[in-house]
């Protein structure tokens, strides 16, 4: 299937993608907010896009992007980043994703489908799109968020529980014996002066 676009990753295909991410969209869902001293040196529509080169590039990583990114001219243009050394940090970015959340991904993507369904004549042959849009886990939490004992099924067996003296000793048991040096080859040791 010939799509006409570009290949993945290269610059082509950002100069060609770039005008149809909705910057002033974005730039008024998701203003820049004060957070009482820390500064926002980005825009929405920055770090949206530097989340898109994420999916846009081979690199699939958030900190090999942030590592890359003042290498790739190509990359910074397509994110609006006119410094080679301002760019925005994976803290950054991961707070941004936080804030803008699943609902804000689905509002972006139906933005962006409401431009491209504009485009499209309606005398043309129907056209299938897919929705990728995230979908919240189902979760009760994070894992990160503290840790907490797991309550056993049933009553501990009696040879389960521990001694004190007992658990005391395990790490002289789990230690395993090196030997280090030369075995001796013979009982007599010859010493040559040369």
């Amino acid at each position: 299937m010939n799509s006409g676009l570009p290949p993945t990753g290269t610059e082509q295909l950002l100069r060609v993608l770039s005008p149809f991410v909705p910057d002033q969209y974005l730039q008024e869902q998701w203003p820049r907010s004060k957070t009482g001293g820390r500064r926002h040196a980005f825009s929405a529509a920055q770090l949206w896009r530097v989340h898109l080169l994420a999916l846009l590039t081979p690199v699939h990583s958030l900190n090999l992007l942030v590592r890359l990114l003042s290498e790739q001219r190509a990359w910074r243009q397509f994110a609006h980043l006119p410094h080679r050394h301002r760019v925005p940090d994976v803290r950054m970015l991961h707070e941004f994703r936080d804030r803008l959340g699943v609902s804000g991904a689905r509002q972006i993507n139906e933005h962006v489908l409401e431009s491209l369904l504009e485009t499209v004549d309606p005398a043309a042959p129907a056209v299938g799109l897919m929705d990728a849009t995230d979908l919240e886990a189902s979760c009760r939490g994070s894992k990160k968020n503290g840790w907490r004992l797991t309550r056993p099924i049933g009553r501990p067996k009696v040879s389960a529980v521990l001694n004190a003296d007992r658990a005391s000793g395990l790490s002289d048991i789990k230690n395993t014996v090196c030997v280090c040096g030369c075995r001796v080859i013979n009982g007599a040791c010859f010493w040559c002066r040369w």
